[in-house]
């Protein structure tokens, strides 16, 4: 499974974005998709996964209520809606496809996007 995310960018605090991450090869709707960021000096962190079905989701504890994750197993395409957008939200965003229960609790996944820049100016 090949994953490319994009949709990033500089937005001020506040504001929003919603990243995107288009599948290719495999069979997108057998995955479960999660995102992941990394920001300067951190570590990798769980973002959001969503299961291949679409009717469950689960959120990173802090970012529940301003990020929402969703997809179109159609147009094979996960979302990343961010709102109220925070400095410290800035961080390399990545796709990713694998397990929904791997992803969430383990924070590993088997396939990564190349990631797509967010930064958020205060």
């Amino acid at each position: 499974v090949q994953l490319q995310a994009s949709g990033g960018g500089l937005v001020q605090a506040g504001g929003s974005l919603r990243l995107s991450c288009a599948a290719s090869g495999g069979t997108f709707s057998n995955y479960g998709m999660g995102w992941f960021r990394q920001a300067p000096g951190k570590e990798h962190e769980f973002v959001a996964a969503i299961h291949w079905s679409g009717a469950s989701t689960y959120y990173a504890d802090s970012l529940k209520g301003r990020f929402t994750i969703s997809r179109d197993n159609a147009k094979k395409t996960v979302y990343l809606q961010m709102n109220s957008l925070k400095p410290e939200d800035t961080a390399v965003y990545y796709c990713a496809a694998g397990s929904f229960d791997t992803m969430r609790f383990r924070g590993t996944a088997e396939y990564w996007g190349q990631g797509t820049q967010v930064t958020v100016s205060s």
